[in-house]
């Protein structure tokens, strides 16, 4: 295992001139994919602990949703035609003599999850879940099922810390809206947001998708009087987290003289306007970052003890949180490289880049005795994981 510390003299992304970052929310198609197919994974982890004593081989990270048709208008709708999720992937499906019953196991997790986060989905009407999973070729089989916890995957995880300010005001004003507090208030407002956020310089603009529930929206007149009560609104929240100047623009797609307003049935526009892909979505930190480092690993879905699409992502992300907590360590980024059959606690590489005043000698220290902290706590990522500890996406 290598690893290399450079210290770098880059400008911080929170000091450069331009920032773009994205969320998607918990109604998006994509989030919802990820959730869908991380709650399988923990559900058959589950299922193999209670019934094996440990967590057999699976990896369920290919969910596809295909979005549905509805009918809707100021005051209601109905979906006409339901989503589909389609959960691909692989799972121990027999173990000794026991037949494992994965499409009960799926059906009753990820409806209850939707039931959970939708407040006007109605899963078992409104979702076709379709269980496209089978077994594990004997090769992958093989190397989890060796003595040593071995890379299910030649794979790169990345972290980063700290979030700048447009990346928390992003990532804070998709869970306000989101809120049982913001539902309250304003019920209309359903769980399929989106917020894109650019900085300029000084100045913040905020593009705001909100999947409005048509049955709490009379007419177009109320529609628009909600939109302005709802930037007031979200600009109040914002401007406790910032002194920079604040655009934010709600459901730019709207047309008044078109007609044409964002009203959904179900609070998500899975329902007849988009589909979803795990993998699509948010980082493991919860953010969509073209300008910091990232990669195309989803974490969702993928199996909690080898894979370490999903270890090394979040190893990373800790790595570079703890790195930044040192006063004199200004910004971090940390870089995982896995290569499959080899022990998960040692990445063929581990790349950190550091901004900071600390002389090299210290800051090699520092690095190397925290990234190997990390890597060393690898094998038990995945209690933390099964008790949700970790943004995921």
């Amino acid at each position: 295992m290598e690893i290399i510390i450079e210290q770098t003299r880059e400008t911080p992304v929170g000091k450069s001139s331009v920032e773009i970052v994205e969320r998607k929310g918990i109604g998006h198609p994509d989030t919802l994919c990820d959730g869908a197919a991380e709650e399988l994974s923990k559900a058959f982890s589950k299922y193999y602990l209670e019934h094996f004593g440990r967590i057999l081989h699976h990896n369920v990270d290919k969910c596809l949703l295909v979005g549905g048709c509805a009918e809707v208008s100021f005051g209601g709708g109905r979906v006409t035609v339901p989503m589909k999720l389609i959960m691909a992937g692989r799972a121990t499906e027999y173990a000794g003599n026991s037949k494992i019953p994965l499409e009960e196991i799926a059906k009753e997790t990820i409806y209850a999850w939707l039931r959970n986060r939708m407040r006007f989905l109605e899963p078992e009407k409104n979702v076709v879940i379709d269980m496209q999973t089978r077994t594990g070729s004997a090769d992958l089989r093989a190397t989890y099922d060796s003595t040593q916890l071995s890379a299910n995957d030649t794979s790169v995880g990345v972290g980063f810390s700290p979030m700048t300010e447009l990346e928390s005001i992003v990532y804070s004003t998709e869970q306000f809206l989101n809120s049982a507090e913001t539902k309250r208030n304003y019920p209309m407002v359903g769980e399929d947001i989106k917020i894109m956020g650019i900085r300029l310089n000084d100045q913040i603009n905020l593009t705001i998708a909100i999947a409005f529930v048509a049955r709490f929206i009379s007419s177009k007149e109320e529609y628009l009087k909600i939109k302005r009560l709802l930037a007031e609104y979200i600009d109040a929240f914002i401007k406790k987290h910032t002194s920079k100047r604040i655009t934010s623009v709600i459901n730019a797609a709207d047309d008044a003289e078109r007609n044409i307003y964002y009203l959904t049935v179900t609070g998500t526009s899975a329902e007849c306007g988009d589909d979803g892909q795990v993998g699509r979505g948010n980082r493991v930190n919860g953010l969509i970052t073209p300008y910091r480092p990232m990669t195309m690993e989803a974490t969702a879905g993928k199996n909690p003890v080898t894979h370490t699409g999903k270890l090394y992502n979040i190893a990373a992300h800790e790595i570079s949180r703890e790195l930044t907590q040192n006063a004199d360590i200004h910004n971090a980024e940390c870089y995982l490289v896995s290569q499959i059959g080899k022990p998960i606690t040692e990445p063929q590489i581990v790349h950190i880049k550091i901004h900071s005043s600390i002389t090299r000698e210290s800051l090699e220290d520092i690095c190397t005795n925290i990234a190997k902290k990390h890597l060393h706590l690898i094998p038990q990522l995945w209690e933390s994981i099964l008790e949700q500890r970790f943004t995921l996406f």
